[in-house]
């Protein structure tokens, strides 16, 4: 299969480039060139900038391609991008375009109503906000497929986890504080519940729908377990062999806090379970990781690495995601004065 992988150079876009060619497919990635990426052999590059028509117009003109996978989305969330244009551009030239969208395109006023299905509504919030703009592409994308018959697949996915992962306030600091014995502070009583995937099944899944002609015009959330936060903290302790020293925060202690002081997913904001009827019905797809066995090969790569050492805490030049494991001490120290 002719593949072209639009992003490439970072954690799912990554995973899925080694994927496709473990699988002997014939891959190419497209972006900016500015992210410092290994490519596995004969993996061909084309630099062009998502933002800029004419530079997508110089890159595909004239490509065909077999399967299509976007996941670079985030350059557009500011409404940089022409997404109608890129859509024209490709129309009549892939065999299936397979769009990686986010729970964030769902209407985030639903959240601790449960689980969330695909025909739930959308992000309302239009190209101002990353799940406004998420939405808009899936709304472009279901309209061509209905206009043009263009084959077009969207998955949905929640917290995604995994080696590779370039989101620092999940389990990158979680297996450092549960290593370090460093307090973990949580907040609502750790009963926020969340729906975590490990990236390797992401990939694997949409490995499986170039060709599948049930699932073009198709919307399919992308997870595996819907777990409270308390739940994730006990499973990723276990796999590390420790006890969590956790330290609950009063609501009443969260107000004015502007340092991270615990995972993003842990707040009241994220509250959110997504079913997975539909892509185990329709694509009957099942997933190799729960959430204990994600976390313990995602671990193994993280000691590969040997981040258990690590001195600094790593950014995310995107999302600005890290970690402060001295304000967390802090707070701990001022919960249980």
């Amino acid at each position: 299969m002719r593949v072209l992988v639009l992003g490439g150079s970072v954690f799912v876009g990554r995973r899925l480039v080694r994927a496709l060619v473990d699988a002997g497919h014939e891959v190419s990635v497209l972006n900016r060139g500015r992210t410092a990426t290994s490519l596995p052999a004969n993996v061909k590059q084309l630099v062009a900038d998502r933002t800029d028509a004419n530079s997508m117009r110089a890159a595909l003109t004239g490509t065909q391609w077999d399967a299509l996978y976007d996941v670079s989305g985030f350059v557009m969330a500011a409404g940089g991008s022409d997404f109608e244009s890129l859509l024209e551009l490709v129309d009549g030239s892939v065999g299936t375009y397979v769009y990686v969208s986010s729970i964030m395109a769902y209407d985030q006023s639903l959240v601790g109503v449960f689980p969330w299905t695909e025909d739930f509504p959308a992000n309302p919030e239009g190209t101002s906000s990353y799940g406004g703009f998420k939405a808009v592409a899936e709304r472009a994308l279901l309209e061509r497929h209905a206009r043009t018959g263009l084959p077009v697949s969207v998955v949905r996915p929640a917290a995604i986890y995994g080696p590779d992962n370039n989101i620092f306030d999940m389990e990158t600091p979680m297996f450092l504080r549960l290593l370090r014995g460093l307090p973990v502070l949580v907040p609502h009583g750790g009963l926020v519940v969340g729906s975590y995937g490990h990236v390797d099944d992401l990939c694997a899944l949409m490995m499986s729908l170039p060709g599948c002609v049930a699932a073009h015009g198709e919307i399919f959330n992308a997870t595996t377990d819907g777990v409270t936060v308390n739940r994730y903290i006990e499973t990723l302790a276990a796999v590390v062999g420790v006890n969590a020293n956790v330290v609950h925060v009063p609501d009443s202690q969260l107000g004015g806090v502007t340092t991270p002081m615990f995972g993003h997913l842990f707040g009241a904001a994220h509250h959110a379970v997504l079913s997975t009827d539909k892509v185990r019905r329709i694509l009957g797809f099942q997933p190799q990781f729960n959430l204990l066995q994600g976390h313990r090969h995602t671990y193994e790569w993280f000691c590969q690495q040997g981040w258990g050492s690590l001195d600094v805490a790593l950014v995310d030049p995107v999302w600005r995601a890290t970690w402060n494991f001295e304000a967390e001490a802090a707070m701990a120290a001022k919960v249980l004065r």
